[in-house]
Formats: structure tokens, C-alpha cells, sequence
């Protein structure tokens, strides 16, 4: 039975449109996908993302802790500092790709994705069980919002601090959000820019809805998984199960810069060490379709007679006006402007590899 965040009599007042992800039950859109995603992009749009994990490492050795398990450092990230990257197997496969927050002196967090909260806490007591480090799961306890779009500063504004709008990228800070305390970051998974909001979970519906009240007059609209999909596919951004898995390395889905092996050992760092010195056999890569059609998710990638690779994700994309996708396809038909052909409902369609992101740099 899929679970319910504290939002979730708000999306049914506001008639969101509920669908089951990463075992929660959550609006798909409220007006329409293409006017949700258009908000974000021109004014703001408000996201309920309190399906997300929350996982709390503390103590003298939580830093240690976290240098063993994720793929970037932590020792040098300074209180406040947010750092995305990779929790990795033996076999240099991605476990879940996460943000890491600085929370104190001996104190990180880790957003982690929905679908994979008790994996990642299953797996993360399982590397710290040597180690004197308090490891708490808080994700039931938090509530969680992503505000996003070129009015989402002036709209947080309003109801928090001003100084709201000089706050720089993966930096996070404490304040009161009406009325509430919140840890509020400079984050985002739209591609446009915005903030993601930590809230008591008792506090995130008078949050949302304060946000809501403040927003509207400035074009502020509630929006859904629909909307947020398409905004970090136009974004180039991976998803959990769509782009990477426990057998897909880094390297595969071009994630290399979030991983640091100089002078480093965490879990699958030496299984990265030897990938790094070998081109992957496959890659990802992101296209756009030149005949009609929509690329979805696990259609297959052909060249010619032969079948190459797989669509991992696939959308028309509001902004672009073309379908656009990710897929997954040997290096020497990863270069932009390679051709092959997307399987549709068993028609071969044209597509062309183009350099991601579509819409140029993500937030």
C-alpha cells in the first residue's frame, strides 16, 4: 500500500491528479504537465518532494564515515556547504546518488531518493558498523518542498529573509519559513533556479500553503511529478532506476566529476580505479527525435537491422517543442550529431545525439 506524505489531503483539496511513486502516493500535475512545467521555467512552480530520504550521520566519526562512503570528499566541505555525488557498491555500481550537507562540526546529511531510503539505510549501517557514528533516518519526521523558477527567490523572500536572494549555490542555511524553522538550500532538479526546503513534518502544509498564498500574484502554481520529469529531462539530469542502477557505474553515465580517487579509498573505489583506466562500452547520451514520435523509457535503440541500445528516459519537452531523450548506446555512436534510430511501437524513427543539457547549463 503506498504511503502518504503530510501534503497529501492538500494535492486532493487543490485536485492534484494522485499516482504511486517510489511507494508514495503523489500528484502527477493539478492543471496540465505542459502549463506546470512553463511555470517553472518562466515565473515558479512549488513541488511536495517530502517523498525524499533524509538520512543523518553524527558524531566524532561522522566525517570519517562519510569520507568511506560517498564519492567526493566531505572532510573539505565547510558547515553549510551542500556537495551532489554517488554512494557506489564493490563493484563500482551506483547504490543512489545523493546530496551531502555539512550540517555542523560532526554532522552530515544525505537526500537520498525515495525508492531507495531503506536500501541506503540498510547500506550505510552496514560500511559505519566499526565506526562510533549515530546514524538516523529522519525521513518520516521531515517534511520537504522545492520551490523553483526565476521567481522563487522574490516569492521565499516574502516569507523568510530577504537575504534569501544572495544565497549561492549548494550553500543551505536555517531561518524561519512562515513562521516555521527550516534548513532551506540553494538546490534544485529542474534545471532552473530555485530552493529546496527541510520543514518539521507537522509544518510543511502551513509552509506549502503560505508559499502558495505569497506565490500566486507572482505565477506561482502547485506542480507535479509530470512537470518536474520533463524539467530535469530537459535538464539532463539522471533518475534513480531510469538512468542509473546498482550495475551502471559513474563512468557510463558520464557522472565522472563526482568522483574523486586522488588519494582517496571508499566502498567501489577500487572497482572505479580500474574502470577509470578503460573507455566504458557503453555511454549515455541524450537525443532528439527527427521523425514523429515519443522515445520512451526501455524502447530499444537501432542501427540499421541491429539493435545497440535502450532509451532510459524520453518526453516531448514543453520548452523545445521535440521529443527529446537519454539512452544508453556504445561509444561510437555517442558523439553529437551520431545518428540512430529510437524503436517505436516497431517503427524505426530518426534521432540524432546532441550535447546535453538541452537547455544549456543546470541549476
Amino acid at each position: 500500500m503506498a504511503k502518504h506524505t503530510p501534503l497529501y489531503e492538500t494535492h486532493c483539496r487543490l485536485g492534484g491528479k494522485m499516482v504511486e511513486f517510489g511507494g508514495y502516493e503523489l500528484p502527477v500535475q493539478y492543471s496540465s504537465i505542459k502549463q506546470e512545467h512553463t511555470a517553472v521555467r518562466e515565473t515558479a512552480g512549488l513541488f511536495d518532494v517530502s517523498h525524499m530520504g533524509q538520512i543523518h550521520l553524527r558524531g566524532p566519526a561522522a566525517i570519517e564515515a562519510g569520507e568511506r562512503l560517498f564519492t567526493r570528499s566531505v572532510a573539505d566541505l565547510a558547515i553549510g556547504r551542500i556537495r551532489y555525488g554517488l554512494l557506489c557498491n564493490d563493484h563500482g555500481g551506483v547504490v543512489d546518488d545523493v546530496t551531502c550537507y555539512r550540517l555542523g562540526d560532526d554532522e552530515l546529511m544525505f537526500c537520498v531518493n525515495a525508492s531507495n531510503i531503506d536500501k541506503d539505510h540498510s547500506w550505510i549501517i552496514d560500511h559505519c558498523a566499526d565506526t562510533q557514528v549515530e546514524i538516523d533516518d529522519a525521513s518520516d519526521a521531515t517534511g520537504m518542498l522545492a520551490i523553483q523558477g526565476p521567481a522563487s527567490s522574490e516569492i521565499l523572500g516574502g516569507i523568510s529573509s530577504p537575504e534569501i536572494e544572495t544565497m549561492r549555490r549548494f550553500r543551505c542555511e536555517t531561518m524561519e519559513v512562515a513562521g516555521r524553522p527550516a534548513r532551506v538550500s540553494r538546490t534544485g532538479y529542474t534545471g532552473s533556479s530555485g530552493f529546496e526546503l527541510y520543514v518539521d513534518a507537522a509544518d510543511v502544509c502551513a509552509v506549502f500553503d503560505a508559499l502558495l498564498e505569497r506565490g500566486r500574484p507572482l505565477g506561482l502554481e502547485p506542480a507535479g511529478l509530470g512537470a518536474r520529469d520533463t524539467l530535469r529531462l530537459e535538464a539532463a539530469l539522471p533518475l534513480y532506476g531510469h538512468e542509473l542502477d546498482d550495475e551502471t557505474t559513474p563512468y557510463e553515465a558520464g557522472l565522472d566529476a563526482f568522483v574523486d580517487l586522488s588519494g582517496r579509498e571508499f566502498v567501489g573505489s577500487a572497482a572505479l580505479q580500474r574502470a577509470s583506466r578503460s573507455a566504458p562500452t557503453r555511454q549515455l547520451v541524450g537525443f532528439v527525435v527527427e521523425g514523429r514520435g515519443v522515445a520512451r523509457a526501455e524502447y530499444p535503440v537501432a542501427v540499421g537491422d541491429d539493435i545497440v541500445g535502450v532509451v532510459t528516459s524520453g518526453s516531448p519537452s514543453p520548452t523545445l517543442g521535440k521529443s527529446i531523450g537519454l539512452a544508453y548506446v556504445p561509444p561510437k555512436y555517442g558523439s553529437p550529431g551520431s545518428r540512430f534510430d529510437v524503436v517505436i511501437r516497431g517503427r524505426h524513427v530518426p534521432a540524432v545525439v546532441v550535447k546535453t543539457p538541452f537547455l544549456g547549463k543546470s541549476e
